[in-house]
Formats: structure tokens, C-alpha cells, sequence
């Protein structure tokens, strides 16, 4: 009898599990971002990469010349250590050293600077685009907003159609002003 029993309640269970409504399946919206691309095509990066060319390239030019002018008489150096002794040469040589260790330590602390300086605002700008995808997600309702890039493949597979890239580059540009259309506008 118990078996009975069991039997007809699993099928009394199926029967009224069929007769309830499928619940509703919540679509939840998602799409990504290629991040190499977008920091590549938003204005505010190129701005800030072409500043700091700018900036390596004029603190570069005073340090450049110094290293020219070394050049200069370390080739120098060889015709005159024969004319001017051992004793010259012994402590010109030794002076040469010191100051193409100094030239080398100059450049490397000028890049250290120019890539500390720019890390620093390209945290900044990373952070804002974070917050404009953020507030873009909330009003088109999207539950994920996924990145992937180069660097960064949290993504390994999706179809072009959730790819909202495009999008966002756009939006980003049109909210970014370049700083010389910002000059403009405070005149």
C-alpha cells in the first residue's frame, strides 16, 4: 500500500507542477566593451598621450643636447688622449664615465616622471569612463556591462550583437571637449 501511496503522490505532484504557469523568465540585458579599442578611440586618451609626447619631447630636448654635446667629446676623446698623456686621458675617461652614468640616470628619472605624471591622469580618465559606462548601464537598463581588450579578456567569447563599443566611444567623445575647444568656450 505505501507504494501506492508514493506513486500517486508524484503523480499528483507532476499534475499540478504542469498545471502551474511557467514563471517568468526574466531576460537579464548584458553586452561589453572592447577596452583597447575604446582607449584607443576616445579623444581624451589621444589628448593625453599626444601631452605627453609633447612634454617628453620639450623636457627631452635640453637632456638631448647634453647627450650630443657628450658625444661630442667622448669621439674627441680618442685623438686627444694621444696628444695630452696617459694621466689626461686616465682622468678625462674616468670623467666621460661618470657623466654618461649621470646622462643615462637623467633620462631614466625624466621617463619615470612623464610615466608617473601621465599614470596618474590616465587613472583619472579610466575612473571617469567607468562612471559614464556605469550611468550608461542604469539608463538602458542592462544588468552587465562586461570589458574586454587586450589586456584585459574577462570576455572570451561574444556575439558582435552585445557589443556596445561603438556606442560608448561616441557618447564619451561627445562629452569629452579637447582642451582647446574647452579654451574656446571660456573665452
Amino acid at each position: 500500500m505505501s507504494k501506492k501511496i508514493v506513486v500517486i503522490i508524484a503523480i499528483a505532484i507532476s499534475i499540478v507542477s504542469c498545471n502551474k504557469p511557467a514563471a517568468e523568465v526574466k531576460e537579464v540585458k548584458t553586452a561589453y566593451v572592447d577596452t583597447s579599442v575604446l582607449m584607443k578611440e576616445y579623444t581624451a586618451t589621444k589628448d593625453l598621450d599626444a601631452k605627453y609626447k609633447a612634454k617628453g619631447e620639450e623636457k627631452g630636448r635640453q637632456l638631448q643636447a647634453e647627450i650630443e654635446k657628450f658625444k661630442l667629446e667622448a669621439s674627441n676623446f680618442q685623438a686627444q688622449a694621444q696628444a695630452n698623456g696617459q694621466a689626461w686621458a686616465q682622468q678625462k675617461g674616468a670623467e666621460l664615465q661618470r657623466r654618461e652614468q649621470q646622462l643615462g640616470q637623467a633620462q631614466q628619472a625624466l621617463a619615470q616622471q612623464l610615466q608617473q605624471e601621465g599614470g596618474v591622469e590616465m587613472d583619472s580618465l579610466v575612473a571617469d569612463v567607468k562612471k559614464i559606462i556605469k550611468a550608461y548601464g542604469k539608463e538602458k537598463g542592462f544588468a552587465y556591462i562586461y570589458g574586454t581588450g587586450d589586456s584585459n579578456a574577462s570576455i572570451l567569447y561574444a556575439e558582435d550583437k552585445y557589443d556596445i563599443t561603438k556606442e560608448i566611444i561616441k557618447l564619451l567623445n561627445d562629452k569629452y571637449k579637447t582642451p582647446a575647444a574647452k579654451e574656446e568656450v571660456k573665452k
